[in-house]
């Protein structure tokens, strides 16, 4: 190739990236959707919201949320999985969906590759929790009346937190429990409170307000440590049950071919984000604790659990329903 050719193709080459540069340089230009794969009202729902108020304020850009429910989270992180990988969509959901789902689902309709973490935002323990027509005083009191009698659970759906719970009571204590799913934490606790069904192991945040008031009666927290919102409950190892022990991770993903440029750029207005006290309070209220891990933490932390839910899925049979 002659020396003005080759000049010119490496100018072509330049113009061509330059837009792209522009464009990473200038993110973000246009609205930016958070899709949460869970259903409006839950904790990764208003963990969501809270984060967008501030990047739309900090950003000048509207961030704004749509709920894509559906089968564990498989059709919100499927959606954005097959987005451009331009910043423009990013995933706001849970750690199950990535840990415990391709465990549970034979045909996925993503590749854990096609996701990248962000940031693990926050964590929280669920809350094992009952109608006080059950009687159930304490979580002996409950898996004495699974062994005797069987009770029925909800949980936010087929391979959701919840569900996993279920399954590990049933496998560590023998006790028959029914688990009947919903399509998310909101109407799983509903059903407690109703009293269509005994009890549900489900997201602290929505059970403690009825908690509160006696409309459930609580028995016991997952987490390693006890709930700042609620300290008198065991948390399930001081109650004998440490097999249950489970936390939620609270996460966001991206496609995984997004420039780092832009990675970063979001990263840190999350985590920003996360860390200014109002932010700091409606966590707390919501008995969530910051994370705020990125890069190899996230993949690390994400892995583990994938790691540790693979075995259990197995060992309990757990299935879709």
């Amino acid at each position: 190739m002659k020396i003005p050719a080759l000049r010119l193709a490496f100018a072509l080459l330049a113009a061509a990236a330059l837009p792209f540069a522009a464009a990473q340089d200038t993110y973000p230009n246009k609205p930016v959707r958070f899709v949460n794969n869970f259903p409006a009202g839950g904790p990764s729902d208003l963990l969501a919201r809270s984060v967008a108020a501030v990047l739309q304020e900090t950003l000048k850009q509207p961030f704004v949320v749509e709920n894509k429910a559906g089968v564990a989270g498989n059709i919100g992180a499927a959606e954005v999985a097959r987005a451009p990988a331009d910043g423009y969509t990013v995933l706001f959901g849970i750690d199950t969906t990535f840990t415990v789902n391709p465990h549970l689902y034979s045909n996925m309709p993503f590749r854990r590759a096609d996701l990248k973490p962000l940031v693990v935002m926050a964590s929280s323990g669920l809350l094992v929790g009952v109608n006080p027509s059950t009687g159930f005083k304490t979580l002996a009191d409950m898996i004495e009346g699974g062994k005797t009698r069987g009770v029925n659970f909800s949980s936010a759906g087929s391979g959701s937190p919840g569900h996993l719970a279920v399954e590990v009571i049933k496998e560590s204590t023998h006790a028959r429990i029914t688990h009947i799913p919903y399509r998310g934490n909101t109407p799983a606790v509903t059903a407690v409170l109703s009293g269509e069904v005994d009890g549900g192991v489900l997201a602290t945040p929505g059970m403690l307000p009825h908690v509160q008031t006696g409309k459930i009666t609580a028995l016991a927290v997952t987490s390693r440590q006890r709930s700042r919102l609620a300290p008198e409950l065991p948390t399930v190892a001081e109650a004998g049950l440490k097999s249950l022990e489970q936390e939620v991770l609270y996460i966001v993903m991206v496609p995984a071919a997004t420039p780092e440029p832009i990675a970063q750029s979001l990263q840190r207005g999350i985590i920003d984000a996360l860390k200014r006290p109002d932010v700091q309070a409606r966590m707390a209220n919501l008995d969530l604790f910051f994370e705020g891990l990125t890069g190899a933490q996230a993949s690390q932390r994400i892995d583990a659990l994938y790691n540790r839910y693979g075995p259990i899925v197995k060992a309990t049979g757990m299935k879709v329903e």
